[in-house]
């Protein structure tokens, strides 16, 4: 089946970001950008809860120009993250996968900016649940100075090997712009196939 289902807007989208702010400037004025379109376009942000890195710059942002932010942090990197003290709401958790699975119930949408394999590793599971039907939500990411390029051209490998449906490969979002993605994302509808791919499909 190849018919669509369609969201509606977004109300809380979850950003997947580096605890780092990385080496290129570049970065961080594309993680206060898009904190500056959620708060503009009225959407609220979830994400990790820390203060530092490119966690801290988009909840900065958001915050700065007056948006509502959750905060989801496991109690055990409460103090090696730096818990952001300023945040609308602040969930301390048990374990990475109660941080996950609330962030995942909270929102509306996910965007990746850069990061490291935590970032990775966040992206990719809620990306999965997206194509195994769990969820219908829009999963993004935000190519600052091509960042994921290398991530995408070994998607296309992956699917061009036969391991991940084009319809898939096609259900994630790249935008270099933060008010471009948001747009993208707006408009996202849900494909409605079956994951695994049979022999006649190889």
């Amino acid at each position: 089946m190849t018919a669509e289902r369609t969201r509606g807007q977004a109300r809380r989208l979850c950003v997947f970001s580096g605890s780092s702010p990385g080496i290129s400037p570049a970065y961080g004025a594309a993680a206060r950008r898009l904190g500056e379109q959620l708060a503009l376009g009225g959407i609220d942000l979830v994400y990790g809860g820390a203060s530092v890195g490119l966690m801290g710059a988009v909840a900065d942002a958001v915050l700065a120009r007056g948006g509502r932010v959750t905060g989801v942090i496991p109690q055990a990197l409460v103090e090696r993250e730096v818990a952001h003290p300023g945040l609308t709401d602040l969930r301390i958790v048990a374990s990475m996968h109660e941080r996950k699975a609330l962030m995942a119930e909270l929102s509306d949408g996910f965007i990746a900016l850069p990061g490291g394999i935590g970032t990775l590793e966040e992206l990719l599971e809620i990306w999965t649940w997206a194509q195994l039907g769990s969820h219908i939500k829009p999963c993004a990411v935000l190519n600052v100075s091509g960042f994921y390029e290398g991530l995408l051209r070994f998607l296309d490998h992956i699917a061009g090997q036969g391991f991940l449906k084009p319809v898939h490969r096609d259900m994630l979002i790249v935008e270099d712009d933060p008010a471009m993605l948001l747009r993208a994302m707006a408009q996202y509808c849900a494909p409605v196939a079956s994951k695994w791919i049979g022999p006649a499909q190889r």
